[in-house]
């Protein structure tokens, strides 16, 4: 530990502020992102069998798999701002 009794290994300072502001910025470009990547999967799903149904299930499936990566990040995120 440092002398002053704080964990080493912390950012601290303007660089410890822009980390954080890195984390809040990936967590909201997260959601939209993974939407749009189950969008672009069910899109080209549909095209190649010739359904019209594929899309929203990659829709739904993005937004699935964004909300999980969002709480996972922000439970991380959590766990080390209450150290």
């Amino acid at each position: 530990m440092g002398e002053d009794g704080k964990t080493p290994g912390k950012p601290k300072g303007v660089l410890g502020d822009l980390v954080k502001v890195e984390s809040m910025l990936q967590l909201a470009i997260m959601l939209p992102a993974a939407c749009l990547i189950g969008w672009g999967a069910g899109y080209l799903l549909d095209r190649h069998f010739h359904t019209g149904w594929m899309i929203f299930v990659g829709i739904v499936l993005g937004a699935v798999a964004g909300f999980v990566q969002m709480f996972t990040t922000a439970s991380r995120y959590l766990k080390r701002d209450g150290q």
